[in-house]
């Protein structure tokens, strides 16, 4: 009777359809590569931003230092 349980068990516990392992581990890897990209392009957005912001400041100083200061009277 024991020896019958294992058999079911391991009869129900089966390995599954090669195909569907297959399509599964696909789809995880398209899920996982398209999720690798939308940080990648996120991280790229937020960096050129950055530079921009730099960027913008450096043209600021330079306009502030080659402006003639005005003096007082």
């Amino acid at each position: 009777m024991m020896v019958c349980g294992f058999a079911v068990a391991f009869v129900a516990c089966g390995g599954k359809n090669k195909a569907e392992e297959a399509a599964k581990m696909k789809a995880d890897s398209t899920a996982k590569a398209d999720s690798i990209a939308k940080v990648e392009a996120e991280a790229a957005a937020v960096a050129a931003k950055a530079k921009a912001k730099a960027d913008s400041v450096a043209k600021a100083d330079s306009v502030a230092k080659a402006a003639p200061a005005k003096k007082k009277k």
